[in-house]
């Protein structure tokens, strides 16, 4: 499971997010940070496949 600081990334967003933002602009950073972490903690875990396997997967 992945571990973070789910408020200081949501206060870091608000901080950064413009003015004009929505609450769409807002998830949608949220989203992303959550992809990301979660990328992470897969490569961490060893749940990667090379990138030659993926090539070879889609030369079919």
């Amino acid at each position: 499971m992945i571990t973070t600081n789910v408020k200081a990334d949501l206060r870091n967003i608000a901080t950064h997010l413009p003015q004009s933002a929505s609450y769409a602009d807002a998830m949608y950073e949220l989203y992303v940070r959550m992809k990301i972490a979660l990328g992470k903690q897969a490569a961490d875990d060893g749940r990667v496949v090379s990138h030659a396997e993926v090539k070879r997967r889609f030369a079919k």
